[in-house]
């Protein structure tokens, strides 16, 4: 299975949410997935990818060509796919993907994860998605979303597209018996 995982590009970051980047990375190679991901070499995007190679997966950056400045990309992408715009590069995310992992990160992993989750609440798809919530980092998310439900802004079922994990065995257990459902 082809996984997008979304996450932070930065460094400055408590050392656990790294390190189970990293774990995630590992897990997923050991399973045999790719890792479809941003292009990058740092934060989280650098974490899943050094699993990723570590446990001898495969892995493709899609990653706008303004990107490409010195020491932002991870030089050793099985592929690595340049677009022009970050839309182009959001939408062949969402094309080569067969599932989203929504891992720590800031605006431009919300941008991407509350976008694949609005298409996949109209219809637009039907891949799963799920979230490493380290640390507890998207608790608060959780919340908001259940408010946003209890107040009428959302459709309770809606909050079932996108379940919480905080282990990632049990986070990849889920998206590979979601999947196989579906096919």
């Amino acid at each position: 299975m082809n996984i997008c995982v979304y996450g932070a590009a930065s460094n400055d970051i408590h050392p656990q949410y790294l390190a189970e980047g990293e774990a995630l990375g590992l897990e997923m190679a050991r399973r045999g997935h790719s890792l479809i991901f941003g292009g990058g070499a740092n934060g989280l995007m650098g974490a899943v990818v050094r699993g990723i190679t570590a446990g001898g997966g495969e892995s493709i950056g899609i990653v706008p060509s303004f990107f490409n400045v010195d020491g932002a990309l991870y030089p050793d992408c099985t592929q690595l796919i340049y677009t022009a715009t970050m839309r182009e590069r959001k939408q062949m995310m969402e094309e080569k993907a067969d599932a989203f992992i929504l891992t720590p990160g800031g605006i431009g992993s919300f941008d991407e994860f509350f976008e694949i989750l609005t298409l996949r609440s109209l219809g637009r798809h039907n891949k799963p998605i799920a979230i490493l919530n380290t640390r507890g980092y998207y608790d608060s998310l959780s919340d908001l979303m259940t408010r946003a439900a209890t107040e009428g802004f959302l459709v309770k079922e809606k909050l079932s597209l996108a379940p919480f994990f905080a282990d990632v065995c049990q986070l990849l257990d889920w998206l590979e018996e979601t999947a196989a459902e579906q096919e």
